[in-house]
């Protein structure tokens, strides 16, 4: 599908968007990767919204990504006698591994984990941190706490432990079961959650075993204290509001957004920005002007993708919701400050080759009559190192791998081709033409870039740069290959 943006929509499934019908529409509305929460839904429904998914893209013709998004561990209170308690601040409250219902005093914690990271000082958040706990006293099996911030308490409620790095495996038990599962169902990018080191990453990778490449949910204070270390051995990142605003002070998580969001573009890697984009969107038709400005902040930022949840899964206008997301985006991106924000935060990267040609290709085609970037990638490098440059035209991803394919359809700017097996650089010139002429990029007259790496189907190996014309007889004529 042609878009007239850059940025890339994340919509989530669900209830709401359940169907072919729904997820053709929110495709065609603007929707570029479809995003399946494994928090919700069996397997078998996990499934068949895959192969809806499919169906869509074979139908239509347009590589479309899909994100699996593993729920990690989920660290919760036990069950109180009454449902629900009132906590008052200023009153001791207790956190222990007794399995008996709670109290307006205690709760059980069935996480042992939790007690052996915890000291004096630290601080609990549950229920999102309404409330807010302070840690006094503490055992292996306790901890005794003063109640700083109140409120109503009640079975089941989520606990955050932002102070310390807990002892526990990003992968639960029934993380593992769902790697599985959606590696061999043929998902495109698993998105992995309670990312607090560079180890919980590498667990994923080995069981994943280059079936789908590896996207870090940002969503604790630790993981945004080794983020660099993280980055490093990830695919992409996401940052997830949600739970990062809960742990954190909710003034830091902007800051922070930029901050990631530009580490990512200087790695080439790409980056989603997740969470309450259009919460409103979930009930109504409109969004607020905040959000709006949410929204129109992660484009500005430069961001590879902005990303719904509840409001396309569960929210009464899906559909509206990618509209007005892509009606932002759109907006934005024709705004002239966009383009000087943009190129004011180009990181300059020359260390290999593949750089110095996509930098090449970016700046010839910003100083002349270019109508776009056509690169050949077998792995997705090069359309990457691409994307980092931000350049003004479009990108054409031309590719023999379907996943590869896939798997660029969250990144910036990439309009992906399928092309069969190359053998000589003149035959993908060829193709790279007929492409943007096909895809409305380019016309016969116009002049395209065409980058490569030669010897063809070798990682990494860009090495050669072309300006053509779109005009196949002129290519034959003035290429003497």
């Amino acid at each position: 599908m042609k878009r007239d943006r850059n940025v890339k929509i994340v919509a989530t499934l669900g209830p709401a968007s359940n169907t072919y019908e729904m997820i053709r529409t929110l495709h065609e509305a603007g929707a570029d990767v479809f995003r399946l929460n494994m928090s919700h839904g069996s397997h078998d429904e996990i499934a068949e919204r895959h192969a809806m998914i499919r169906q869509v893209e074979k139908d239509l013709d347009s590589p479309i990504a899909i994100l699996a998004d593993l729920q990690g561990p989920k660290l919760r209170v036990g069950v109180f006698a009454n449902g629900e308690e009132e906590l008052e601040a200023g009153a001791p409250f207790r956190l222990d591994l007794d399995e008996t219902e709670g109290s307006k005093t205690r709760v059980n914690l069935p996480h042992k984990e939790i007690f052996a990271a915890l000291e004096a000082g630290a601080h609990l958040l549950v229920n999102d941190g309404k409330i807010r706990l302070k840690v006094e006293k503490c055992g292996a099996d306790f901890a005794d706490c003063s109640v700083v911030t109140g409120g109503t308490i009640s079975n089941r409620k989520g606990v955050n432990v932002p102070d310390v790095v807990l002892p526990l495996a990003a992968l639960s038990d029934k993380d593992r079961d769902d790697l599985e599962f959606v590696s061999k169902l043929g998902v495109d990018w698993l998105a992995l959650s309670f990312v607090q080191r560079p180890e919980d990453v590498w667990e994923a990778r080995e069981l994943c075993d280059g079936r789908a490449a590896i996207l870090s949910k940002i969503e604790k204070p630790a993981a945004v204290k080794a983020f660099d270390e993280i980055l490093e051995v990830s695919d992409g990142i996401m940052v997830a509001r949600g739970d990062l605003g809960v742990e954190l002070p909710v003034q830091n998580v902007p800051p922070i957004q930029k901050r990631l969001i530009r580490k990512c573009r200087a790695a080439a890697k790409p980056v989603i920005v997740a969470t309450q984009m259009l919460e409103s969107m979930i009930e109504s038709p409109m969004p607020t002007r905040a959000e709006v400005s949410d929204v129109a902040t992660a484009i500005y930022e430069g961001t590879d993708a902005i990303m719904l949840s509840a409001e396309s899964a569960a929210g009464d206008y899906p559909v509206e919701a990618v509209t007005t997301m892509n009606n932002v985006a759109v907006e934005v991106e024709h705004d002239p400050t966009y383009t000087e924000i943009i190129e004011a935060s180009r990181a300059a990267k020359r260390e290999s080759v593949a750089d110095g040609i996509v930098a090449a290709a970016r700046e010839i085609a910003e100083t002349t009559d270019i109508k776009a970037i056509c690169c050949f990638t077998s792995s997705g490098t090069t359309s990457m190192l691409v994307a980092r440059e931000r350049p003004r035209v479009p990108i054409i991803a031309l590719t023999n791998r379907r996943g590869t394919a896939r798997r660029l359809s969250l990144l910036w700017g990439t309009n992906c081709v399928m092309t069969g097996e190359l053998e000589r650089f003149k035959q993908a010139v060829v193709n790279a033409a007929r492409a943007a002429r096909k895809r409305g990029y380019a016309g016969e007259n116009d002049q395209i870039v065409v980058t490569a790496g030669v010897p063809f189907n070798v990682p990494g190996s860009t090495n050669i740069l072309r300006v053509a014309p779109c005009n196949e007889r002129l290519i034959y004529s003035t290429d003497p290959e």
